[in-house]
């Protein structure tokens, strides 16, 4: 196979990738849906929903806590769907990478 047309399509594949990755959202919630976080897929907090009921300027400890665990399942989200595509564009190329 010809190394140029090779690095012609792996280049075409990541600016797929990127495109695709920017897309992206995954959400995900804490504290039985009282905090709801949603990522994009460069692991910006684009959004942040808290149900009035867990504010309790008392307790505000919990609230960050539960703040904190909501984006971080959602980064860990996003992380699982890019690795996701990252797997199949190899697949689609014909490559077998570790761990996937």
């Amino acid at each position: 196979m010809d190394i140029r047309k090779m690095m012609q399509q792996a280049q075409q594949m990541q600016e797929k990738l990127q495109s695709e990755v920017a897309e992206i959202k995954m959400e995900a919630a804490s504290g039985g849906g009282m905090v709801t976080a949603v990522v994009n897929g460069t692991k910006e907090l684009v959004s942040l929903r808290l149900e009035p009921e867990i504010v309790n300027p008392a307790d505000i400890e919990m609230l960050q806590d539960l703040i904190v665990a909501a984006v971080n399942e959602a980064s860990h989200r996003v992380d699982e769907e890019v690795q996701k595509r990252i797997g199949g564009m190899a697949g689609a190329m014909g490559l077998k990478l570790p761990g996937m």
